[in-house]
């Protein structure tokens, strides 16, 4: 086996845990609240992090503007996952799974677009166009029934994706320090601001943690956190971001998959269709080629 095709064997599994983190989160939600999820998920995987970043050799050295960007994209974090987490408890995983990964592409070209960054062409209008019919799909708009469409949870997917659209644009402003490497400070900042102003670890309600929780726990922080992230990041390095960002199109079907097989939840026809929809316009803002033709020799 290539190391290329160990790369897409090991991108392939990143992408799962990925889309599985959103049935970790539901299952989660029965123990303990959005900002002690935070304090655990985060506190781990910025521990496991650090054997990672010194295998790779890269420097723990930080600028003082890639530090206040890692405030700002900690900030972000952690209100992403306070709604992620509010919106996948009172909501469904596959629902959350499929929206908000759809939408944060999609929201980040728009952010971009009035910043100026993006120039906005007609092919880019019309796969903002139909990303908003695949949403409004899932949504099922034409129930035209706006106390089933505008429900809290649908409110909080929506946050969570301007959330982490926000979070991707502060992010790709530090172009001085590895991006793992920022990651790693923006996680260890996330769980010093939880502590500080959001919860009390003497609270944590320890003694109901069992076996279940702490499968999930690990398999959001190792699996979801550490593992995916560094797959991604070296298969960036490795391999180039156009052909990796296509493996994300596997982020919400798996969430869906995942959440039919582990939490019962029914797999929402609509909920497909408005998926296709929204990937196939992220396909278009992004111009991923999801398969590359051969050249035929002449």
């Amino acid at each position: 086996m290539t190391q290329k095709n160990i790369f897409f064997f090991l991108l392939f599994f990143a992408m799962v845990a990925w889309g599985g983190s959103w049935v970790n989160v539901k299952i989660l939600g029965h123990y303990v609240s959005a900002f002690e999820m935070i304090f655990l998920r985060f506190g781990i995987t910025a521990i496991t992090m650090v054997p990672i970043i010194v295998w790779l050799k890269h420097s723990f050295k930080i600028d003082l503007k890639s530090f206040g960007l890692v405030v700002l994209a900690a900030l972000a974090l952690i209100f992403y996952n306070k709604y992620y987490y509010l919106g996948t408890k009172f909501g469904t995983a596959s629902l959350g799974g499929a929206m908000v990964t759809t939408m944060i592409p999609i929201l980040t070209f728009i952010f971009l677009a009035l910043m100026g960054v993006k120039k906005v062409s007609s092919k880019d209008l019309f796969a903002l166009g139909l990303g908003a019919v695949g949403v409004l799909t899932m949504l099922h708009i034409w129930t035209f029934d706006l106390a089933h469409i505008l429900v809290i949870h649908n409110l909080y997917f929506l946050l969570a994706a301007i959330l982490w659209a926000v979070l991707t644009i502060v992010s790709s402003k530090s172009t001085k320090i590895s991006p793992i490497v920022f990651t790693f400070y923006m996680y260890i900042v996330t769980v010093v601001l939880d502590l500080i102003f959001f919860v009390d670890v003497s609270a944590i309600p320890y003694a109901s943690f069992d076996g279940i929780f702490w499968l999930n726990t690990l398999l959001i922080s190792l699996a979801a956190s550490t593992f995916a992230n560094t797959i991604f990041f070296l298969g960036i390095e490795k391999l180039g971001a156009a052909e990796v960002s296509s493996f994300v199109f596997l982020v919400p079907f798996s969430a869906i998959i995942l959440s039919a097989v582990f939490l019962g939840e029914k797999v929402d026809l609509f909920i497909i269709i408005g998926t296709v929809l929204t990937l196939y316009a992220v396909k278009l803002l992004n111009n991923i080629t999801i398969l590359k033709r051969r050249r035929k020799n002449v």
